[in-house]
């Protein structure tokens, strides 16, 4: 599905990435471990299209990204990738599901058929008595659901997932964590995941560490 060879960045004189290769498969759940500093989601954000490598490719699905143009390459992104962060990013003066249809609308989805899919995805994560609700009425973790709803809004190939339940209190991570398996059981949806969480790590279907820039 997703074929990066040779990625290499640097910001100034300090070199994050030194030529990282990295294969992801699809239906699997990879995470990347490693300290901080160490170039984990400097590599998730060029494998998801939101930086560039100053070498290397990244072919997704036979798409060699970077020789797409910005408007193109967006498009790509709306339409093929999902995108989990630790803080959710929520906007706060939508509700629920207001938030969860943003994608679709930047698709050019109709507003019903948005809101439809938007419904029953926040249904099926348990939120269908939240629906008008604005974060900052939400939990910590129903807001992480939130987020991962509005990732699988666009039914996208690849979920990024930068420190999905590092804001997370114990029970709340442990059920997004429950939750991400439940999602590949139920639609095969892959999983790229940056996390210090060494338990959600071990589930995974493969762990890689990365050390001073290199897988």
């Amino acid at each position: 599905m997703i074929t990066a060879t040779n990625i290499q960045k640097s910001y100034g004189e300090l070199r994050v990435l030194k030529g990282v290769d990295i294969e992801i498969r699809q239906g699997e759940i990879v995470c990347i471990v490693g300290k901080s500093g160490a170039g984990k989601s400097t590599l998730l954000h060029i494998l998801g299209t939101l930086d560039q490598a100053d070498q290397g490719k990244v072919v997704f699905d036979g798409t060699d990204v970077s020789r797409l143009n910005v408007k193109d390459l967006a498009h790509f992104r709306n339409q093929r990738i999902g995108f989990i962060f630790q803080f959710h990013h929520l906007l706060p003066e939508f509700t629920a599901l207001e938030n969860v249809c943003i994608p679709a609308f930047i698709k050019g989805t109709l507003e019903t058929q948005a809101k439809k899919r938007a419904t029953e995805l926040l249904d099926y994560l348990g939120l269908s008595e939240r629906l008008g609700h604005k974060p900052t009425q939400l939990s910590g973790g129903e807001q992480q659901r939130v987020a991962v709803a509005r990732s699988l809004m666009n039914q996208p190939a690849v979920v990024f997932a930068d420190e999905p339940s590092g804001n997370l209190d114990s029970a709340s991570s442990q059920e997004l964590h429950q939750l991400i398996f439940q999602l590949r059981k139920d639609f095969g949806q892959t999983f790229l995941i940056v996390t210090h969480n060494m338990e959600l790590a071990k589930m995974s279907d493969r762990t890689l560490e990365m050390k001073d820039g290199l897988l």
